[in-house]
């Protein structure tokens, strides 16, 4: 088999080269390239590919057309909508993901946008910075809190554990009613809405999910409340919400991820908007994930090179 792997995994390099030699031990071919948007360089990396192998960079249909002879997608990150879905399955290409590898960063950082937005720590820097002073900053507890969680699959219901260990109340809102010691009520979304005193999103990106939360929905948020978006970009209203923030409609939000990847434009409407903390989508982005995801990768390319496909998208 010819493998191919379109971009840098983040991994330790030993794990890399553990890897390349086990399958080319095994006889396999294996190349690894940087990451390029440039169309005509991924058509030359993947034109005699049986397996391609990347991360979270985009895949255009054009490229994959490219690729005759592939027969696996081997993607090293959950969400897979930046794959050629639809033409992968015309032409029987199984693919795989990595999910689960990056649980505990995301929700760790969910969590910490959670107190960073409850202690005011985006002016509190500010103060710092320029002589001022505590004085006048709000400041609460995640104690006591309702964290409302939308989506509550692995992701969710780790934000919910820890939510819990800080004394909050949580309340889901998932396709279906979710059991867990961690989770205190099932609820619709207008009733998540309209009781959570912090909204965090955990779900993919579906055509049922993609503007999820638009002006509306933020109508709905208690005024003190907060968003928090390290899911999907396209599941807020991204414009809405920074006129919510604008307008105190909501008390503030934090976000990871935006209807484009980063870098964002200069003219971008929430990099002005108030008490809005923003990272370059970077909620997976520990040494410890990338090491997890490029094992899972590296598992999966192992079971389907068996005939045993595991991760299955």
């Amino acid at each position: 088999m010819n493998i191919v792997l379109l971009e840098n995994l983040g991994c330790s390099k030993q794990l890399l080269n553990d890897n390349m030699d086990r399958l080319r031990g095994m006889g396999h071919t294996f190349s690894a390239f940087d990451r390029t948007d440039n169309i005509e360089k991924l058509k030359r990396h993947v034109a005699d590919a049986d397996v391609i192998m990347l991360a979270n960079m985009p895949l255009p249909a054009e490229v994959l057309e490219a690729a005759p002879n592939a027969r696996f997608i081997d993607v090293a990150f959950t969400g897979v909508d930046h794959i050629p879905l639809d033409q992968a399955r015309k032409r029987d290409i199984a693919i795989s993901n990595a999910s689960g590898y990056a649980n505990d960063s995301v929700a760790e950082l969910a969590v910490s946008f959670m107190i960073q937005l409850l202690r005011d720590l985006n002016l509190a820097q500010e103060r710092a910075r320029h002589g001022g002073t505590k004085q006048g900053l709000k400041a609460n507890l995640l104690r006591g809190k309702t964290v409302g969680i939308i989506g509550a699959g692995e992701i969710g219901l780790r934000v919910a554990a820890l939510c819990k260990a800080f004394g909050a109340k949580v309340i889901a809102h998932n396709r279906h009613e979710v059991a867990d010691p961690n989770i205190d009520s099932n609820a619709t979304l207008d009733e998540l809405l309209a009781e959570a005193d912090i909204v965090t999103l955990h779900c993919p990106l579906t055509s049922q999910t993609k503007g999820m939360i638009s002006a509306a929905e933020l109508a709905k948020m208690k005024k003190g409340a907060f968003l928090i978006n390290t899911a999907r970009g396209p599941v807020v209203d991204n414009a809405a919400l920074a006129d919510a923030l604008n307008r105190e409609i909501i008390a503030g939000a934090a976000c990871d991820v935006f209807d484009m990847e980063p870098p964002l434009q200069a003219d971008y409407l929430l990099l002005r908007a108030k008490n809005a903390i923003l990272t370059p989508h970077l909620a997976f982005y520990t040494q410890e994930a990338l090491e997890d995801r490029a094992r899972i990768a590296f598992d999966n390319l192992y079971a389907w090179l068996e005939g045993k496909q595991i991760n299955r998208i």
